[in-house]
């Protein structure tokens, strides 16, 4: 692949950016190719030191807002005709409750992807709690039935929390990975070739 077709598959592949910003990162992959051509690489080298397109845009998804992405994607390409503004004010009944309920459940759906990946962590607050609960609650019961039971089950509740420690911070760590790669696929979603 040379540089005019490497630029040209960059250019289809991040077509959902903004023009400005678009037009900078080209020239910037361009000025790269540049560089490491003047330093005597060949045209396919420097082009393989910059990585693979996948590579990149997966890059520039991580490096660009959603927010930022949304807008580009929804700024109308043409101007509405009378038409098309009374048949959306028309359909108003219809598609706001559809747009609402989709909204409604993605957050939904985020809360709880989040809940299910802190599990171990509310297990562990909760067993330490407890534990902490039963040992105390074992000085006001000395010396009478099941007070023995009540300082095991304490032990027993702050053992299972120190023990849950790594568990949680696993469970943190690869829930905040997931939810970098989910927000990566989605900005790819808006990033890529118009069709």
């Amino acid at each position: 692949m040379n540089k005019k077709e490497f630029i040209e598959e960059l250019r289809l592949r991040l077509s959902g950016l903004p023009k400005d910003d678009l037009e900078n990162r080209l020239s910037f992959y361009e000025e790269s190719i540049n560089d490491r051509m003047d330093d005597g690489k060949t045209e396919e080298e420097a082009i393989k030191e910059l990585g693979t397109i996948e590579e990149i845009v997966t890059q520039v998804a991580g490096e660009t807002s959603l927010v930022t992405l949304v807008k580009e994607k929804a700024r109308p390409k043409r101007k509405l005709s009378g038409a098309e503004i009374a048949l959306i004010a028309i359909g108003f009944p219809l598609w706001f409750p559809l747009l609402l309920t989709a909204l409604i459940l993605c957050l939904v759906f985020c809360l709880v992807f989040w809940i299910i990946g802190l599990i171990p962590l509310i297990t562990c607050i909760s067993s330490f709690l407890v534990g902490i609960a039963e040992f105390f609650s074992y000085f006001s019961i000395i010396g009478t039935e099941g007070s023995l039971g009540v300082l095991g089950m304490g032990l027993a509740g702050l053992g299972l929390a120190l023990m849950l420690i790594p568990a949680v911070i696993y469970a943190v760590k690869g829930t905040i990975k997931l939810v970098k790669v989910i927000m990566i696929g989605i900005k790819k979603l808006f990033i890529r070739r118009k069709k």
